[in-house]
Order: C-alpha cells, then sequence, then structure tokens
C-alpha cells in the first residue's frame, strides 16, 4: 500500500489503465454480441406490432433494458461505469491484502515482557531482516508502522514520540488512500456528463424533426427523445451504484486504518517502557 515505485510497470499505473481497455473490449464485445441484435429485434417486433395496430402490446419492448442502452452514449457511460468498478475492486484486494498482515505477530513479546529502548533497535533490525526475507511484507503499511515507531522510540526513549510515529505514518497512508480514489470520483463525475451529453444530442436532433411531426410523423421525434432521456437515465442510475461501492471501498480503508493504530497501540505501544534511573543503574550494575 506503501508503494514507492510509481513507475508503468507499477500495479497503481497498469490497473486503471489496463482496466480501462478491459472496460472498453468487454462492454464493445457485450453490445456487439447481446445489446445491438437484441434491441434490433425488439424495435423490428415493436415496428411489426404497430403495423399490425397493436399499440397496446409494445409496452414491454419499450421498457427492455437493450433499447434504453443501446444508443453511444449509454454504451460509453456502461464502459466508464465498469472501468470504475474495476478499480474498486483492485483498492478492495489491496485492502484485503494488507488486513492480511493484523494475524501476524510482528512484535514477538512474552507475557510480562516489556520493550525498552535499548531493545528497539534490535527489534527494529530484526523485523528489517524478516522483512527483506518475506517480500509480501514489504511497502505494508503495518510492518513501517511497527519499524517507525520502534525507531522512534530507540532514538527518543519517548512511548508518546513512538505513538506519534505511529500515527503519522498511519495519516500518511491514510491520504494516498484517499488520493489514489481521485480516478473514480471523475469517473463518477464523467458518467451523469456523458448522459448530459447525450440528452443534448437527443434534443437537438429531435428539434431537427419537428417540421416531420407538424405534419404528423412522430416516430423520428419520439425516437430522439428516447436518446435524450435514456442517457440521463442510464448515466443517473450508474452513478449511484459506482458512488456506493466508493462509498464501501473508502469506508473498508479508513476501517483498516484504525484496525492498523489499534494493532500497533496494543502489540507494541501499551509495552513499551522507559526504565527510571533507579531501574537502569540496576541493569548496569
Amino acid at each position: 500500500m506503501i508503494s514507492r515505485n510509481k513507475g508503468i510497470l507499477s500495479l497503481e499505473f497498469l490497473v486503471p489503465n489496463v482496466g480501462l481497455l478491459v472496460a472498453i473490449l468487454g462492454v464493445n464485445m457485450f453490445y456487439h454480441y447481446v445489446v445491438t441484435p437484441r434491441s434490433k429485434e425488439l424495435m423490428i417486433e415493436r415496428q411489426v406490432k404497430a403495423d399490425q395496430g397493436k399499440p397496446g402490446s409494445q409496452t414491454a419492448e419499450e421498457r427492455s433494458i437493450f433499447l434504453i442502452i443501446k444508443d453511444p452514449e449509454p454504451m460509453w457511460e456502461v464502459t466508464f461505469c465498469t472501468w470504475g468498478l474495476i478499480v474498486l475492486s483492485y483498492k478492495l484486494f489491496q485492502v484485503s491484502r494488507e488486513r492480511k498482515l493484523l494475524k501476524q505477530d510482528f512484535v514477538r513479546v512474552q507475557p510480562g515482557e516489556r520493550i525498552i529502548p535499548e531493545d528497539a533497535f534490535d527489534r527494529y533490525k530484526e523485523l528489517r531482516t524478516a522483512m527483506s526475507r518475506e517480500p509480501r511484507w514489504r511497502e505494508r503499511l503495518l510492518p513501517e508502522c511497527i519499524l517507525a515507531a520502534l525507531h522512534r522510540f530507540h532514538a527518543t526513549a519517548s512511548i508518546q514520540d513512538a505513538s506519534n510515529a505511529v500515527k503519522e505514518r498511519a495519516e500518511i497512508a491514510a491520504d494516498q488512500l484517499d488520493s489514489s480514489l481521485s480516478l473514480v470520483r471523475y469517473i463518477a463525475w464523467a458518467i451523469p456528463a456523458i448522459g448530459f451529453v447525450g440528452t443534448v444530442r437527443g434534443i437537438g436532433d429531435a428539434l431537427s424533426f419537428a417540421e416531420q411531426a407538424i405534419k404528423g410523423d412522430i416516430s423520428a421525434l419520439t425516437a430522439n427523445l428516447g436518446l435524450a432521456f435514456n442517457s440521463t437515465f442510464v448515466g443517473l442510475m450508474l452513478c449511484i451504484v459506482l458512488m456506493y461501492v466508493l462509498h464501501v471501498v473508502q469506508s473498508q480503508q479508513e476501517s483498516f486504518i484504525i484496525e492498523t493504530q489499534t494493532y500497533c497501540r496494543d502489540k507494541l505501544i501499551d509495552v513499551m517502557k522507559v526504565p527510571t534511573k533507579e531501574e537502569a543503574s540496576r541493569s548496569f550494575t
């Protein structure tokens, strides 16, 4: 989570960009093989029933999801929503991977044992060595917080400073997590914006057929108005879904930060002790 690799080969770069490519290809294939053929079938069926003078039988077809999302604007709204869900799925995976480390005993303290400043640096080096042997521990928040607390405690001999070191690292990680969701916030804004573009285009195209509508042919007018309203409808619905998933991810991230701080307090800060002068002199003699 505290990734220092920000190059083009890092997951932080690859996941959003590959996710966009996957979303575009996946949605286009879905439209090519499912939505477009099915919507054309429904349009033909509706036209046949209209020619037969059965307008009342069109209700089910008119409400079909395939007819609602068949146009380019809804297709791009679905693509953007899929892209956002891919990014959020990766963020959830990150949190679940980090949470697994909360089951590890990084601070091996026996019952009744306390950590004093003189021992903190030895534990720091021990954990550093363990992290070099365990790649899955590298650049993870919990080990970084423990290392920061041990180093600060050894340097200052202050439990409060060690606690502040954990808090500082946790706050930095929280800011990083929040900023990493900026792309999803942009996607959540872009989806209804695309819907409004479809609305403007649909109304503009509908007005170009006003003369035909005055003459009695309202088919083109209603089709373009359908695009206008469907684009906004699809965009708002998808935005609601994406924002809910974003809320879930943010809640999980915030809970993880709190759990990390709690782990450090219970397993590390609470077992630290600064010896008094009498205790220090006795241990020296």
